[in-house]
């Protein structure tokens, strides 16, 4: 598999965020949504990535800078034909040593509370994310987890 840069521009990665937005709908209330769509992974500060299984997609992943020394991990998504075959947590390492190469100290992400985000908060306790109090740009909310890492 291989992790490139994206421009958000393939029809590949408009279907998969739109496929994750419309999930997100099904699974959070509104307030509790925190996924970015096509536009807002556009901003400056955000490095947007997808994994690729020859001509596949297979997943995708970004780095949002908050500042100087702390980044956020946003729109972690495995295409469903490539969950549990190492997808995520292969893009997780790559925005970790990312995180590191630009000289972040903390890394930090959100995720759901609900049954459903297990999966996800297991791969970030996994990876050395601890649970967190509400971080830059978020409230405390009960559908909410919120973790980091030290770097």
């Amino acid at each position: 598999m291989e992790i490139r840069i994206d421009d958000l521009k393939g029809l590949e990665i408009a279907a998969l965020l739109t496929e994750h937005l419309e999930c997100m709908a099904q699974v959070s209330p509104p307030e509790s949504r925190h996924a970015l769509n096509l536009e807002q992974l556009r901003q400056p500060g955000i490095t947007f990535w997808t994994v690729w299984a020859g001509q596949q997609l297979a997943g995708c992943g970004a780095l949002k800078e908050i500042d100087s020394t702390h980044g956020e991990v946003k729109s972690m998504r495995t295409v469903k034909a490539y969950l549990k075959r190492g997808v995520a947590s292969m893009l997780l390492e790559h925005i970790i040593a990312e995180a590191t190469r630009r000289g972040y100290c903390r890394l930090s992400l959100e995720t759901g509370a609900m049954p459903y985000f297990e999966p996800a908060r297991s791969l970030y306790r996994k990876a050395g994310f601890k649970e967190c109090a509400a971080f830059v740009g978020y409230k405390p909310d009960p559908n909410s987890k919120f973790f980091t890492r030290e770097i």
